[in-house]
């Protein structure tokens, strides 16, 4: 049984709250409220988010704040932050929504299927990035353990076939956002989205390859000897 992706929605209104959870319940997801940023930054302490929603205009703690401590924390610092704003100050605002590490930057009111959709991407990556680091984990504990047999090498080469199998039909949907990305001329938030995948992507690519047989360091093939 798949385990839900966990979503962190911090708004400190209750109605917005109400409303993001409306637009994301088709997703069949678990959705988390915060109501501020101390209460969003006490969330991450113990769950594992795939994506956070984050309203920027929060009294206290305010967005921008809040996603500076969430980036200063290993255990968190790669989740991707959607800002959500209802006040649109103009291009620096948006800057400096980047450069407090937000992957997108959505002004209110905005189309809810749109919300949705760029939700949807980082859930399936999330969701993607767990199956393979659990099947790697898996694998390499066979490895370790010294499955030299023909049969365990034989589930060992099977198993490798199909992580490799795998992250490749993500590789390819990948590549189709970018092309799609380049016919569109999309805005800088669409560019940034897609940049994050890949280097997700890049990330697991290279831990597969390294699970290779005759894998050295770094996932480079070691040459047979003679």
């Amino acid at each position: 049984m798949v385990q839900k992706a966990k979503i962190l929605l911090v708004d400190d209104r209750p109605e917005n709250l109400l409303a993001l959870e409306a637009i994301l319940s088709a997703l069949d997801q678990t959705l988390v409220r915060a109501s501020s940023g101390e209460e969003a930054l006490k969330a991450l302490l113990t769950d594992d988010f795939a994506v956070i929603l984050l309203d920027v205009q929060m009294p206290g703690m305010d967005g921008f704040e809040t996603a500076a401590h969430i980036k200063r924390r290993e255990r968190t610092r790669d989740i991707p932050i959607i800002f959500l704003t209802a006040i649109n100050h103009g291009p620096h605002h948006t800057f400096r929504g980047y450069a407090a590490g937000a992957v997108d930057y959505i002004s209110k009111p905005f189309d809810p299927w749109v919300l949705r959709a760029k939700v949807s991407v980082f859930v399936e990556l999330y969701m993607k990035n767990c199956q393979l680091r659990e099947q790697a984990a898996l694998l390499r504990l066979q490895l370790e353990g010294g499955a030299k047999g023909a049969v365990g090498g034989k589930e060992s080469a099977g198993l490798l076939a199909e992580l490799s199998a795998r992250l490749a039909a993500v590789e390819e949907q990948a590549e189709a956002l970018s092309k799609q990305l380049d016919d569109d001329s999309a805005d800088a938030a669409a560019v940034a989205t897609a940049a994050h995948l890949e280097r997700k992507l890049t990330g697991l690519r290279r831990a597969l390859d390294a699970l290779e047989p005759g894998a050295g360091p770094g996932g480079s093939t070691v040459p047979a000897q003679n």
